[in-house]
């Protein structure tokens, strides 16, 4: 799943969101250098940002969806307005990211 040339779709980042699990472990989500989305466990312990250092290939980063929080799993991909938000906030932020260095963090949804 890309967002170069509006590559991926509301549907596309659904189905990434439907195969995780919520109750199981914590995961974040953050994009490539070359556009390409990641949703990622994060291991027990670990703070974002010291995913990030060992991440050298990332230009996005949300903050981490906690375990048990429902931000990740099947419901959490049904939920339409959710979804659609999170695209738009990658589309918007990967514009601005992928021409300029560094790892832009991202708190706010659209």
């Amino acid at each position: 799943m890309n967002l170069n040339n509006n590559a991926l779709s509301p549907d596309e980042l659904a189905q990434l969101f439907a195969q995780r699990r919520d109750k199981s472990e914590s995961h974040i989500l953050w994009v490539c250098e070359a556009g390409e989305v990641h949703l990622d466990r994060l291991p027990a312990g670990m703070e974002e940002t010291e995913f990030e250092k060992r991440t050298p290939a990332m230009r996005v980063r949300l903050k981490a969806y906690r375990r048990g929080k429902g931000y990740v799993g099947k419901k959490a991909a049904a939920d339409r307005e959710f979804i659609d938000r999170l695209h738009q906030t990658l589309t918007e932020h990967w514009r601005v990211a992928r021409s300029n260095p560094g790892v832009h963090y991202v708190d706010k949804y659209c």
